[in-house]
């Protein structure tokens, strides 16, 4: 396992990243035990992983119990980060939510599960529309100025939102989101219209979680396998079986032919070849599909198959970035900023 500079944090984080809402058996089949989860573990660290991803809602707060046994005696030499926002609670309204309330119950209730005093990254597990930008930056920043929390960090949040929150952070020196968790996989690509280059115009390290898009990018679910598809129900994915999705998968079940590997290892060497600022998040039921998952840090993807991946992919770029790359590209009348647009050239880097 390599390390890498998360962001502006300084901290150095492992390349991959566990995830552990598969920890706990609260869900049913849709988790792991605590002696399953230990293995799990245990083969992240012996690869020298030191980044564990929880939050509080996961398996009804056995994930971050789980965790925080695993940790037990070694917890400064991991980086910890938790989520908040969903309500675990079916009779209380406040208990969910971004405001400041659920804040510091939320926290509260998972440092003591994980049997710490601080987390290294606390993340706004999801957006709720309804408190106020600042407040949740200032209450996000009480925890820090109080020790509890070293870095906030924003997960499924719309990017005008999150720009929004780190700019008056910034103005008003509260600390301010240090990173973003998203979904992207090659089945999800949409998030690189706005959320990607959001990220990347405020440094901020991107965690892509369900990088292998709930199993469909294993080939298990397309339509026609003989296991099954993502129709019947059995991966939560139907809504994302289609010509693109099928297209998709073949091609990764090709490259995973020629460089001998699965074609989940394809699919996450992908998303980490897509740069150093982003960290996959895996996480696994079983042992066998953690040790298969890892084993992508062992492959080697060419340039060329890279390409043939993020071709069969491909989304649209939609409003406004197919409009100005036409009229960058003289295929619209008019001119760019009172000059043809032929004559001028620009780059990510003059905006």
């Amino acid at each position: 396992m390599n390390y890498r500079l998360f962001g502006r944090t300084g901290l150095r984080a492992s390349e991959l990243i566990l995830g552990t809402m598969t920890f706990g058996d609260a869900w049913g089949e849709f988790g792991a035990g605590a002696d399953e989860s230990r293995k799990i573990f245990n083969a992240y660290v012996e690869r020298g992983g030191n980044f564990i991803d929880t939050a509080n809602g996961y398996t009804n707060g056995q994930s971050e119990e789980i965790v925080g046994d695993l940790l037990s005696g070694q917890r400064e030499r991991f980086i910890l980060a938790t989520k908040y926002t969903f309500n675990p609670t079916a009779d209380d309204p406040n208990a969910g939510g971004n405001h400041r309330k659920s804040i510091v119950r939320s926290l509260d209730a998972s440092l003591k599960r994980l049997k710490t005093d601080y987390v290294d990254i606390y993340w706004l597990h999801a957006w709720d529309f309804t408190t106020p930008v600042e407040e949740v930056m200032r209450a996000l920043d009480d925890q820090v100025r109080a020790g509890k929390i070293l870095h906030p960090a924003v997960s499924d949040t719309p990017a005008w939102i999150a720009a929004e929150a780190n700019t008056i952070a910034r103005l008003r020196g509260w600390a301010p989101f240090c990173a973003l968790q998203i979904e992207w996989n090659l089945i999800e690509r949409t998030v690189e219209r706005d959320l990607v280059p959001m990220a990347r115009a405020f440094d901020l390290p991107i965690t892509p979680w369900s990088p292998l898009a709930g199993g469909l990018l294993t080939g298990k679910y397309r339509q026609g396998s003989s296991n099954g598809d993502a129709s019947s129900g059995r991966c939560g994915r139907a809504e994302q079986v289609n010509e693109r999705s099928n297209a998709t998968v073949d091609a990764v079940i090709s490259v995973a032919r020629e460089v001998g590997a699965s074609p989940a290892q394809v699919a996450l060497a992908w998303l980490q070849a897509q740069g150093r600022d982003v960290f996959p998040i895996l996480g696994a039921r079983k042992l066998e599909q953690f040790s298969d998952n890892i084993a992508a840090l062992d492959i080697t993807i060419s340039d060329e198959q890279l390409a043939r991946l993020t071709s069969a992919s491909a989304v649209a770029a939609g409003f406004p970035h197919e409009f100005l790359a036409a009229m960058q590209a003289d295929k619209l009348p008019g001119k760019l900023f009172g000059v043809p647009s032929s004559r001028v050239q620009l780059s990510a880097h003059d905006f």
